[in-house]
């Protein structure tokens, strides 16, 4: 199907999985691309291979000053922001008796704070312009709870309700929560407890590739101005949960 989606579009979580497969997708259906993430090289080779429509900077989500750095550059280098894709995220997964104290706070800072940060940034501007789409990457943990996910479904139903609230209170931005079953990415990499990686690697075998996400990103974004797509939820065929 072709696709005319002419908006300049941040993402963040760039330099690998949805973030990476989402920057290709928008470039081919006619996008502007910013892209961060906190490896340069990555992203510098990303935005190489994607051409003029294509830039990048390294980027802390959790840092709000320099979020809110990321967005100027993006705004001086294709003169306006439409579109922010939240997808930076970690999943450390682990049962709470393990006590990774460490493990929840990163993923409290990136998956909570990182998204607000990347909201923080944006909000303002689409006010102003009275127009803009913040789309945030979730997971079917924003659904569901299972053992050793509770930290991670606990920051995945806390996006799920910043969404939601950020629809409600403003309605001239539209806001997506995009909600993905396993798909094959570095997610899960920094896993530390050792059956609980050997299970992720086992279930991203059977699991959606990055390139799945990335086109429910862009169905969402090719909507008429007056349609505000609220929520996609993209399984496995095989998934039962």
């Amino acid at each position: 199907m072709t696709r005319n989606i002419n908006k300049i579009v941040l993402i963040t979580g760039a330099s690998s999985g949805i973030g990476e497969a989402t920057a290709r997708e928008l470039v081919a259906a006619g996008a502007c691309v910013f892209i961060g993430a906190r490896r340069g090289e990555r992203l510098k080779a990303l935005a190489e291979e994607l051409g003029e429509n294509a830039a990048w900077r390294e980027l802390d989500v959790t840092d709000g000053a320099a979020f809110e750095a990321f967005a100027a550059a993006a705004e001086e280098r294709f003169g306006r922001i439409d579109v922010l894709v939240n997808n930076a995220g970690v999943m450390p997964l682990s049962p709470l008796a393990a006590l990774k104290r460490d493990e929840w706070k990163r993923m409290i800072d990136v998956n909570i704070h990182g998204v607000l940060n990347g909201i923080a940034a944006v909000l303002p501007r689409f006010i102003e312009q009275q127009d803009g789409h913040i789309i945030n990457v979730a997971s079917i943990a924003a659904r569901i709870v299972m053992p050793t996910s509770s930290v991670y479904s606990a920051t995945k139903h806390a996006v799920r309700a910043i969404t939601e609230g950020l629809r409600q209170e403003h309605d001239l931005i539209r806001s997506t929560l995009i909600s993905p079953g396993t798909t094959a990415t570095e997610l899960g990499h920094d896993v530390t407890v050792p059956e609980i990686a050997d299970m992720l690697e086992a279930s991203f075998k059977t699991g959606l590739t990055p390139d799945v996400i990335a086109r429910a990103i862009c169905y969402a974004l090719e909507q008429p101005k007056n349609v505000d797509v609220n929520e996609i939820v993209v399984r496995p065929v095989a998934a039962n949960i």
